[in-house]
């Protein structure tokens, strides 16, 4: 249980120790500012604790926000300051020197007590000096503030008690840039679910399951192949949506961010999604239709699409000099309204994607369903990128080696690459920068070519593989600081996914294209999952796993081997093989590394990025 301790002079009629108490805190007193260091070195060095003036006056929520959320380790508001275990040691050492510059002595040794009041305040100012990292949350309209009189007291009570901090509450539950359709249609009810839950106990996580859950009964329907069974489908991929958007306005709401929560709901989001597109397919099938081409030409557009995203923000996450002309007009046109939703709406985002599935399943046909989806999202991917690749040339941006590192993990290289790197580190320093982007993606035309136009049983794929093996290793034999050097990864993906597709789709039977489906869907996981430890600042998964699973380049050129020397029927046992290797391997390693994290007490996360 976290520690809150009171210092200061008591306040009659003040509800500071029952509003702690509400928060979760054993509360304690200290009548001086020794006896306040005394208090905070008796907590154990792994739980929060919390210095607070029993003279604050303010709304719950202020407290809350400051003294609660799990995300950072050291955190204030006016009249409180709060460190968990990673931000102990700092607040120790700036709770003793202000103790120590209070002047006199503790009580008990002939001297005077330690000042006391505003110690709070000065541990955070001592915090600051220090260097530490304070998080001082966005109180906007709430009261936090320690008055020095009985009038100034009044005058922040009657602050509080006009500002509705339980509304505020429920508006910041809402993420604060989202969708068209998620903030008109999803967002203005949902938090009123999510406060519900909160109130009952229920978690994020516990929601998040809900929504898989729920997708899962979506795609079960849609595989049935009937009609009611795609309107019930529809119905319940809107229901997941919302559930969807619920779990992370009920963490924001309850402040319940988590690594393990973090991962679970952007993991979920690509695993209903894909799910669904299966269950699409399946029930095509039933009705006499093939579209499992485009139900996996759906998951290899949309997952490059999410690389690219994955791949921009990485290579500038922390870049100096990050400014263009094309990032200044898009900042203008945010300043006109309607622009800010039509843009927002153009790229396509999880809403609005599942809105327009959820509608299509109901009223039309499978096939319809994945055409629509393919050609808006292919719009939509050529506007972002587009976009991107204007603000990366136009920009004077030094990237940092951290970035480089990302991009390199982000391009999933194993062990072919590694050995060739070695021989091409010299030669390739002398290539022009846009040699990188250029090789990777002229390297996987000489793979997903050959491999549409001839099929099984040719060596062309395989010769293309080859050459690909070569460009791929040269494309990240340096450090990939160029100004398009994020194409890379995502070149890289479509290449994989791309082979994957084209020779599934010439095999000509039955099952083939399920079972390629099954395996990008294992290796996009694995990407995924790459992208989520990278952002957690966890760094890439272990080589050894990387190597099991071949990289990128081994896995492109085992498919074309298959598909040279198999039959059609061996084809797709060799694929169905691998894409369980490859699921068991990276699930196993993934689910240990994030349980692991979340039993370790790794640091809270909560992405509030771009729209998925």
């Amino acid at each position: 249980m976290p520690t809150a301790i009171l210092t200061g002079q008591p306040v009659p009629g003040s509800s500071i120790e029952d509003d702690l108490r509400s928060l979760g805190f054993d509360v304690r007193t200290a009548a001086d500012a020794s006896a306040a260091e005394a208090l905070v070195a008796g907590v154990p060095g792994d739980q929060r604790v919390a210095v607070v003036d029993a003279g604050f006056v303010g709304h719950l929520h202020a407290l809350r926000l400051g003294l609660t959320d799990p995300r950072f380790p050291i955190a204030a508001v006016p009249g409180a300051v709060t460190a968990q275990g990673a931000g102990r040691q700092a607040l120790t050492r700036a709770m003793a020197r202000e103790t120590t510059a209070g002047g006199g002595t503790p009580p008990g040794l002939g001297g005077a007590p330690t000042v006391v009041a505003g110690l709070p305040d000065r541990i955070a100012a001592a915090l600051d000096a220090d260097g530490a990292e304070v998080h001082r949350p966005e109180l906007g309209r709430l009261v936090a503030a320690v008055p020095v009189d009985p009038q100034a007291r009044n005058e922040a009570r009657q602050a509080v008690a006009a500002v509705d901090d339980e509304a505020i509450r429920l508006k910041s539950a809402v993420k604060a840039r989202d969708g068209f359709f998620t903030t008109f249609f999803i967002s203005p009810y949902s938090r009123y679910i999510a406060r519900w839950c909160a109130r009952r106990g229920l978690t994020p996580n516990q929601v998040t399951t809900a929504s898989l859950l729920t997708a899962l009964i979506a795609a079960g329907c849609a595989a049935t192949g009937t009609r009611g069974g795609f309107v019930a489908a529809g119905v319940l991929l809107i229901a997941s949506f919302v559930l969807d958007c619920t779990d992370g306005q009920l963490a924001r709401y309850s402040l319940q961010y988590s690594t393990l929560g973090a991962w679970l709901d952007a993991t979920f989001d690509r695993a209903k999604e894909y799910a669904y597109y299966a269950g699409l397919a399946l029930g095509a099938a039933r009705g006499g239709d093939d579209v499992w081409a485009l139900a996996l030409g759906a998951m290899v557009l949309q997952t490059c699409r999410h690389v690219v995203d994955f791949s921009f923000n990485e290579a500038n996450h922390d870049a100096t000099a990050n400014t263009s002309p094309t990032a200044a007009l898009s900042d203008r046109l945010d300043g006109v309204g309607w622009t800010v939703w039509v843009r927002r709406m153009i790229v396509l985002p999880i809403g609005e994607r599942w809105a327009m599935i959820a509608v299509l399943t109901a009223a039309t046909t499978p096939r319809i369903t994945f055409l629509v989806l393919l050609i808006g999202c292919a719009f939509a991917a050529a506007y972002t990128t587009a976009g991107r690749v204007l603000r990366s040339v136009t920009r004077k941006a030094t990237r940092t080696d951290r970035a480089a590192r990302a991009l390199a993990d982000l391009a999933d290289g194993g062990p072919l690459t590694e050995a060739l790197t070695r021989i091409f580190r010299r030669p390739a320093r002398r290539l022009p920068g846009i040699a990188a982007p250029a090789l990777a993606l002229l390297g996987g035309a000489a793979v997903v070519v050959p491999a549409a136009l001839t099929g099984l049983g040719s060596p062309w794929p395989v010769a293309g593989a080859l050459v690909y093996v070569l460009t791929s290793a040269l494309a990240v034999a340096r450090p990939l600081k160029g100004a398009l050097d994020w194409l890379v990864p995502p070149f890289f993906r479509a290449a994989e996914y791309g082979t994957v597709l084209a020779l599934a789709a010439r095999a000509e039977v039955n099952g083939v294209l399920p079972a390629a489906f099954g395996l990008v869907a294992a290796v996009a996981y694995h990407h995924y999952d790459t992208v989520y430890r990278i952002r957690g600042n966890a760094g890439a998964p272990p080589a050894r796993l990387v190597r099991a699973i071949g990289g990128q380049e081994g896995r492109t050129l085992l498919v074309t081997v298959f598909a040279a020397l198999l039959t059609a029927v061996q084809f797709k046992v060799a694929l169905t093989a691998l894409a369980v290797l490859v699921a068991v391997l990276v699930l196993a390693e993934s689910i240990r590394f994030w349980v692991a994290s979340h039993l370790r007490g790794a640091p809270a996360v909560h992405d509030e990025g771009e729209p998925a």
